[in-house]
């Protein structure tokens, strides 16, 4: 493989990492999340990942959770902001107004660190962290002391993401993470979004509150649409969806597949099983682009009365690493 290289560069103004490696490009932004903001095959003009243009990069900086690979710790709603564990109640800022919830967590929109990129003979490298203690902002809200790595590769199998969560403190801690994955459909230029089929692999349907979008602990019954969804395929489309499921593997593998029936090819994105629950929205069925969110826990779930396991709320006891590894890749 040619032009295998890592380097310190610039997307749109920021500071960014890029790595390439063959047909593939991509960039990730230590100061805005540690976000991955861009995946392409620059041979075939791909682009896999809702990128900000120029004219977005405010809005986006603001708000950085509808673009690349967002990180979500705590991720998706908790009512009123609470957030029970472990015998005491943590108070979260209630940032969504019209819910009167929190949403999404806190590193999503820190400065992340860069602590090496580099490259070999088959693969180009990142590794970006965060580390969060009593000097931190969010520490006021969960007093927990952890480091977050993640460790981007690209090379001939696409894009790697090697993720690790470690307990600093002295105190068991909550962990609960999820990744708001901005996928486009269409991903390849002269396709349009109908030439686009979506498959996730996808258990049963939580049924959420219509006012607050916190789990009720009740299923509801699939669609003939979330059928295919998990089956044969959908049009990414078809309905608006802000949809949370369970995970159930299939072949093994839990994942999000997205075939583009005009260019004949099918982009995987493989998550691995730890993640017990999907979350998939769509931006009210706007074409462009949707968002398959891999989660290891349920909504809300310091508060569901639900088994721990079920519902995806475990902790990491002192010294404890939490690791889980996805892949983006073409076939």
């Amino acid at each position: 493989m040619t032009s295998i290289t890592a380097f310190e560069g610039h997307y749109e103004g920021e500071a960014a990492v890029w790595l390439k490696a063959g047909r593939y490009e991509a960039a990730v932004l230590p100061g805005i999340g540690g976000n991955l903001i861009c995946f392409r095959d620059t041979e075939s003009g791909y682009r896999f990942l809702h990128e900000p243009g120029a004219e977005e990069m405010e809005a986006f900086k603001e708000n950085p959770g509808i673009h690349g690979i967002p990180v979500l710790f705590p991720p998706n709603r908790y009512e009123d902001g609470e957030f029970p564990w472990n015998g005491q109640t943590y108070h979260l800022p209630v940032n969504e107004a019209k819910t009167g919830n929190h949403l999404h967590g806190f590193l999503h929109t820190a400065a992340w660190e860069v602590e090496e990129f580099g490259s070999g003979t088959s693969e180009s490298f990142v590794t970006v962290a965060i580390k969060v203690d009593e000097n931190h902002p969010s520490y006021q809200y969960l007093p927990f002391k952890y480091t977050v790595k993640l460790r981007y590769t690209l090379g001939e199998g696409g894009l790697s993401q090697q993720l690790l969560v470690h307990n600093d403190g002295d105190v068991l801690m909550p962990c609960l993470l999820a990744f708001h994955t901005a996928i486009n459909a269409p991903f390849a230029p002269g396709s349009s979004a109908q030439d686009y089929r979506v498959k996730v692999t996808i258990g049963e349907r939580w049924e959420l509150s219509s006012d607050r979008m916190l789990p009720t602990g009740k299923f509801q019954e699939l669609t003939a649409d979330e059928v295919a969804l998990r089956g044969e395929g959908v049009y990414p489309f078809y309905a608006s969806m802000d949809n949370h499921y369970t995970a159930a593997a299939q072949n093994g593998r839990n994942r999000m597949e997205l075939t583009d029936r005009k260019a004949g090819v099918t982009l995987v994105y493989d998550v691995g099983t730890s993640y017990k629950q999907w979350m998939i929205w769509n931006n009210g069925a706007t074409e462009g682009f949707f968002c398959p969110e891999p989660q290891i826990n349920l909504v809300n779930a310091p508060k569901v009365d639900l088994p721990a396991d079920d519902i995806g709320l475990f902790g990491l006891e002192p010294g404890e690493y939490w690791e889980e590894s996805s892949r983006i890749y073409v076939k």
